[in-house]
């Protein structure tokens, strides 16, 4: 029977980030499957991190190395973005950002050849292809394995927060989907997404992972999509709510957030997570999926609803000083303006899409954005 790792040793509240991204054709910005020419290319070239592929062959996936903060994050992002951009100019296609493709037909999609992924093909079927969707999972250091456990749960109450700045997936197969964020309900599809169990012990999750594993459903911690799981093989909790944004400066804003929410929770226990704060879990993750910034956000203590771009701003402002010494600052400032005007990248693709009315134009221009030119 598979057995649970033990739980690694790690700096807390470093971080490392991940970038699930689109390739596509610059004739008419349909996805295009050229991962294996993209790992061909980048595998030559001396970067921070490490580029892999993804589910479908038109996905690539870029990862930074440890880092101590949200500049040494952006500084790593920037080097690969570059880096990726350069070998797709040579392949005459374009990376971007965003959690959807706008327009493309999920069934035309490839599963990539790697014996993981064919694997999941053959159990999940036409899941495996509609999984063409992008994120981005950021990973933060935790002091020890209990610790990581009450902090995933503390972080759970800010979720919707998460989604709501994240947020950049409102089109699905040509159609606005009146949600901000469409790429989670194609997470949720699988059995294993959602919610971590309650427990903050390592010896009580491991007994929940001992009795799922007897059962047959799970093999090995990879097998959980939840929203946040603990990654014990890194020392982290990874948080995977993120949709991918269209820039890296807003992907290292978001590392900056959780750096800064891990820091309060580290030295000012602000609250003790109980499993009543999930009793309006999922209808907040609903609420920032559907309206993005212009959620409703139920508190979970209290019951009192109120606006979650107010909740995001309170929030901000009482991460101010944690953020200011870990250099986190401008990435907080940066969330902080955009919550006030109510902005995300979901925003900013529909009135692309309002003033151009062609997805395929909006799809170029989030590649010029992607680039650092748009």
């Amino acid at each position: 029977m598979p057995t649970l790792e033990p739980f690694s040793e790690s700096r807390p509240l470093t971080l490392g980030v991940e970038l699930e991204l689109q390739l596509v054709n610059t004739h008419d910005y349909d996805l295009a499957p050229y991962s294996d020419e993209m790992l061909r290319l980048m595998g030559k070239l001396s970067l921070p991190g490490s580029v892999v592929p993804e589910m479908t062959s038109s996905m690539i996936e870029i990862s930074t190395g440890v880092c101590e903060s949200a500049a040494h994050v952006l500084g790593e992002l920037t080097q690969l973005r570059d880096a990726l951009v350069k070998c797709a100019d040579k392949l005459n296609i374009a990376v971007v950002g965003g959690g959807t493709h706008p327009f493309q037909q999920w069934h035309r999609q490839r599963i990539y050849d790697k014996p993981r992924f064919r694997e999941l093909s053959d159990l999940y079927g036409y899941l495996s292809k509609q999984f063409t969707v992008f994120g981005q999972h950021v990973h933060v250091g935790c002091p020890s394995a209990d610790e990581a456990l009450v902090m995933l749960h503390r972080m759970s109450r800010y979720i919707p927060h998460f989604i709501a700045l994240s947020a950049s997936s409102p089109y699905v197969q040509g159609q606005d989907t009146s949600f901000d964020s469409a790429r989670l309900n194609s997470v949720s599809a699988f059995p294993m997404s959602g919610r971590a169990p309650f427990t903050l012990t390592w010896d009580g999750f491991t007994g929940f992972f001992n009795k799922t594993t007897r059962t047959g459903v799970v093999k090995s911690m990879k097998d959980f999509y939840w929203d946040i799981r603990p990654k014990p093989e890194y020392g982290t909790i990874e948080i995977r709510v993120f949709d991918t944004p269209l820039t890296v400066e807003r992907a290292a804003a978001l590392a900056g957030l959780v750096q800064s929410l891990a820091a309060w929770f580290l030295h000012e226990q602000p609250f003790t997570p109980v499993e009543d704060d999930y009793m309006v879990y999922t209808y907040n993750r609903f609420q920032a999926c559907r309206f993005g910034l212009e959620a409703v956000y139920v508190d979970p203590e209290s019951g009192r609803h109120l606006p979650l771009r107010d909740h995001i701003l309170q929030t901000l402002r009482l991460l101010a000083p944690h953020a200011q010494r870990l250099g986190a600052g401008p990435a907080i400032q940066l969330l902080a303006e955009d919550a006030e005007l109510g902005a995300n990248d979901a925003r900013w693709l529909r009135q692309q899409q309002a003033r151009e009315r062609l997805l395929p134009e909006v799809v170029r221009r989030g590649g010029q954005r992607f680039k650092g030119s748009g």
